[in-house]
């Protein structure tokens, strides 16, 4: 099975919640036809990821920042040949 048809058979149905609480909501939502809303917060990942770049490239010494960066040179180039075959 390839990863196309995994991710095809994957349900849409949203996981039951571990809390008491929201389970008994949940419960409630189902048997009364509501469509549970599960909404991610996404309010500090922005400012977080924009944070950690660059205080992991301030971290990282030269020497180490080029062999990431020759890694990904050489995984994009592979990418590449392997679409031409």
């Amino acid at each position: 099975m390839g990863a196309r048809d995994y991710l095809t058979c994957m349900t849409d149905k949203p996981k039951r919640p571990r809390d008491a609480n929201q389970l008994a909501k949940f419960i409630v939502d189902t048997a009364t036809g509501k469509e549970p809303v599960h909404e991610a917060d996404t309010s500090g990942q922005r400012k977080g990821g924009l944070k950690g770049g660059a205080a992991r490239s301030k971290a990282l010494s030269e020497g180490r920042k080029q062999q990431i960066a020759k890694k990904a040179a050489n995984a994009r180039w592979e990418k590449a040949k392997i679409k031409e075959e």
